[in-house]
């Protein structure tokens, strides 16, 4: 059992900029990847970013171009979210996954931690 620690949710003004932290305590495979998720009031949690082992990305199209997911050491146990030109709708709830792309029992998420984005 892994321990997955999100922090850097808060209230920020329309078009601020947010970093979200992931850290997380078990054992980096190759075949894991490190994932930010959201779930806004009545909507389904949807994916907004992830990193694989390797540093390969993948982004959500409703944050493309805004937001940077990086990785701040190799064994990736830590990593950020980088948020830009927040917007209203991106106000929600965002959850880190991490899990093992070949082994269905190593899927583990966070607390989640609330972003607000408001006047």
């Amino acid at each position: 059992q892994i321990q997955i620690v999100e922090s850097g949710g808060g209230l920020v003004q329309p078009g601020g900029s947010l970093t979200l932290s992931c850290a997380h305590s078990g054992t980096i495979y190759n075949s894991v990847v490190t994932g930010w998720y959201r779930q806004a009031p009545g909507k389904e949690r949807e994916f907004v970013a992830s990193i694989n082992r390797f540093g390969g990305t993948k982004y959500a199209d409703s944050v493309k171009g805004r937001s940077t997911i990086i990785s701040r050491d190799n064994a990736m146990i830590t990593v950020d979210l980088n948020l830009n030109s927040l917007k209203a709708e991106d106000t929600a709830v965002y959850y880190c996954n991490v899990k093992d792309l070949w082994r269905s029992d190593y899927d583990y998420w966070g607390q989640g931690t609330q972003v607000t984005v408001s006047s």
